[in-house]
Formats: C-alpha cells, structure tokens, sequence
C-alpha cells in the first residue's frame, strides 16, 4: 500500500469519525437519558452506537476503497466473520459505553485499518471534547482540536521512576494492577476510561497502561495505530507483537508503552 493511499484511508477515516460524533453527541446531550439494552456477552449498548456505526460504516464504503469492515454492532448482529481479511476495518462506534451512560465525557470513536493482522492507521474521535487523535505510520501522530489545526504528538520515554500508569476506570483487576505498580519504581496514577488511554500516552501526557483483562480487537486497534505512530508500542502482557484477526477478534492482555 503507498503512501499517498494509506493517508486518503486516513482522511476517510477521519470524515467517518467526525460524522459520528454529532450524532453521539446528539444523544448523549439529550433531556433524557438515553437507554441501553444489554447484548450477548452482558455490556450495554445504545441507539447512539447503532446510529454512529451506521453513518461511519456508510462513509467508509463511500470512499471506495472496496474495504470490508468489521465493526463491533454488525458483529453483534450478525456474527462474527469466519477469517479476518488480508485487510480490513475495524470499528468501535463508541467505545466507552459505560463511560457514555454516566455522563463522564471518556467516550470515543475508534476506526483502524489492519493490513496483515497490523493496524497500519487509526482514528480515536473523543467527541465530548472535540478531540481527534490519528496516525499512519512511524511519526504521524497528530492532535487536533476542533477546527484548529492540527499537531504533531509524540510518546515521551518511559522513565525509570515516577511513570504515570494510565487505568481504565470501569474495568479494572486491582490485584493485577497493585502487582504491576510494585513492580515499578515511584509510579503514580492516572484513571481513564475508552482508548484515551492510548492517546494519553501518545500525546506524552502517560506512560504505561497495563490491562489484564479480555476487550476486543475493535477497542484497541485504532489507539494502538495513534499510540505506534507516536513511537509507543503495544505488547501482549509476554512482550510478544500484538496482532488482529484473531479467532473470534477477541484479545488477550496487553501492555501499552510510551518509548
């Protein structure tokens, strides 16, 4: 794939992101709360996921790629593809559900590209702040708030002492955590919910988040896309490369790093 191709991919991800996010935000400011339903494996969804993923697997197919994609409601409904393609999006409407349904702003829109079981780019779209984090490749990162224009970011190296862990807020292992954080010399904290995280540690703001738990690929692809084009990089919890397209898309534990 060229250059100059990956980053037209980039910018259709990036007009598929920023049309979702009106549409969440729509919901999301409403009078009333919005309801959710509970699926399959028991985490809530909303209109506002099946609305976002509609507008962003539309725009997706508008930029003519002829790329499937692979996002987390049509799995829902319609099961989860037998074999990931050679390429493909992966898609999160809104990650965060949880963190949408109480009103806390850490919500995102999340759309990679995997090609060859690698997210070669991502878009994390955090809506309630007008925030949007990309990346194509070794160097790209950039931030962008609004209609201002954009900055390059990138990952500062993880120091010896004092590292900021980044943890997520409403799916946490406290005993895993606690060991992780004794491992480590002076560490302190920082609670986030959705794939800031990621972005947390590519914008050189964090420097370390562990998770010990299952998520699925479609809630880490785009951050890990933003987090390695900021020179950060993401591992299983052994240190080996964190791929996509795995049976049923589903990941294994995993650290991010900053340098």
């Amino acid at each position: 794939m060229s250059e100059a191709e990956l980053h037209s991919l980039l910018e259709t991800a990036r007009r598929a992101a920023l049309k979702a996010g009106p549409a969440i935000l729509d919901i999301y400011n409403a009078a009333d709360a919005p309801a959710a339903r509970r699926k399959a494996d028991a985490s809530p969804v909303t209109v506002a996921d099946e609305i976002a993923e509609k507008l962003i697997v539309a725009t997706l197919s508008e930029g003519g790629s002829g790329i499937p994609a692979v996002a987390e409601e049509l799995c829902e409904r319609d099961g989860m593809p037998p074999e990931a393609p050679q390429r493909f999006w992966l898609v999160d409407p809104l990650d965060g559900t949880k963190e949408f349904l109480s009103r806390n702003g850490e919500f995102t829109v999340n759309i990679a590209l995997i090609v060859d079981r690698r997210p070669v780019l991502g878009v994390v779209h955090v809506p309630a702040l007008g925030t949007t984090y990309s990346g194509c490749g070794p160097g790209t990162a950039r931030r962008q708030h609004g209609t201002a224009p954009s900055v390059a970011i990138a990952a500062r190296p993880v120091p010896e002492r004092g590292a900021v862990v980044v943890h997520s807020r409403s799916h946490e292992s406290k005993a895993e955590l606690a060991r992780f954080l004794a491992s480590l010399d002076a560490p302190t904290t920082r609670v986030s919910g959705s794939a800031v995280k990621f972005c947390l540690i590519a914008a050189g703001e964090a420097d370390l988040y562990p998770r010990f738990g299952p998520t699925m690929e479609w809630d880490t692809a785009a951050g890990q896309a933003v987090l390695e084009a900021a020179g950060g990089s993401v591992t299983s919890l052994e240190g080996a490369p964190f791929g996509y397209g795995k049976t049923g898309f589903l990941n294994g534990g995993f650290i991010a790093r900053g340098r």
